[in-house]
């Protein structure tokens, strides 16, 4: 399968993922501009009309689309992994908190890509942080959000402290998040999609 990827957007929650799950992916980097250009040359529309990342090409030449979905089918293709519970309630609870990640999170980082005036960047980094204390909330004194073992929500979730770093926003007073981050940082799989995408590592 190919990974259509942009290096530090949220198509690197699935390149994690991928990694986690030691899955064989081919990278695919789409350069945003006037034109949205693959690497190979195509033109990005042709393979996904939205012109979005993450996009996820399977052998069979179907594409898929959605951060949530291509994490979840990921997770599917490596079931050992453990990346997702596959029953019970603890399915849901993952369930609940990816899409907590891409619809309280992820979305309302978007504003603050389009260089808001000074008072609504204000405002809408205020709604962040209050979505990044739900999120504590949710990791509680687990190490992981889905418990005791790393889940594409953690993918997930890493992607938003990344982009809070881009926008130097203070989660100092997150003491169980910032310590959270660390550790999935310091994953193997993680620092190697890091790597791959030229992000900083440390």
């Amino acid at each position: 399968m190919q990974l259509y990827y942009l290096p530090g957007a949220c198509s690197l929650a699935p390149h994690i993922a991928i990694r986690e799950a030691g899955l064989d992916v081919k990278l695919n980097k789409v350069a945003f501009g006037a034109e949205r250009r693959t690497e190979d040359g195509r033109d990005f529309y042709s393979v996904n009309p939205q012109g979005a990342v993450p996009t996820l090409e399977l052998e069979s030449g179907e594409v898929l689309t959605e951060n949530a979905v291509l994490l979840q089918y990921i997770a599917a293709q490596a079931p050992g992994s453990g990346l997702a519970p596959s029953e019970g309630m603890a399915r849901w609870r993952l369930l609940e908190t990816l899409n907590f990640i891409a619809t309280e999170l992820h979305k309302s980082f978007s504003p603050l890509f389009r260089n808001p005036a000074p008072e609504a960047r204000e405002a809408q980094i205020k709604l962040i942080l209050g979505r990044f204390k739900l999120l504590e909330g949710k990791l509680g004194d687990q190490p992981y959000l889905a418990g005791d073992a790393f889940s594409i929500a953690d993918a997930y979730a890493f992607v938003m402290f990344v982009w809070a770093s881009k926008f130097s926003l203070d989660l100092s007073g997150f003491p169980k998040l910032t310590a959270y981050f660390q550790r999935v940082k310091a994953r193997p799989a993680v620092q190697q999609s890091l790597r791959e995408e030229g992000l900083p590592t440390a």
